[in-house]
């Protein structure tokens, strides 16, 4: 039996430009060509976020590229896409953007086992450029550290 690739799309650059204080996994309303895309990693999280409207959360600025053998059933690249969340999950979520500076952003998408495309996302409070300076030396210190310990065990 072929043992099946993982199908991540990170959004590297939100956590750098937000501290994410909270995360959800949401299902996504799909067309058939989009999971098709996404299978073949042709999405991008670059400028994704979300955003209610009348009680129901979309992701915006998601843009998952044609499928290329999608005829005139083919999807627009950058649509708004319904998330599933739960309403208790949801009211928590729309109680938490009322806050001035909090904005829900998608950190990553991925297909689980069951075939299935998730999104995660995250509540985020924009970084100063002071904070992003702070977070490249703390990750640097990091990574110089991890190298001294994998030296000092050989």
């Amino acid at each position: 039996m072929e043992k099946r690739k993982e199908i991540a799309i990170v959004n590297k650059k939100a956590r750098f430009d937000y501290e994410i204080l909270e995360t959800w996994v949401a299902g996504i309303v799909l067309t058939g060509t989009e999971i098709k895309s996404i299978r073949l990693h042709k999405a991008s999280l670059v400028d994704c976020y979300c955003a209610f409207h009348s009680g129901e959360l979309y992701v915006q600025g998601m843009n998952i590229a044609e499928y290329d053998w999608g005829t005139y059933n083919n999807h627009a690249p950058k649509r708004e896409r319904k998330l599933l969340l739960q309403k208790k999950e949801l009211r928590k979520i729309e109680r938490a953007v009322q806050d001035k500076g909090i904005t829900i952003v998608g950190l990553k998408l991925f297909v689980n086992d069951k075939g299935l495309a998730k999104l995660l996302v995250g509540l985020g409070r924009g970084r100063k450029s002071f904070d992003k300076r702070e977070y490249i030396k703390d990750k640097d210190n990091k990574r110089e550290l991890d190298r001294v310990k994998k030296a000092y065990k050989k």
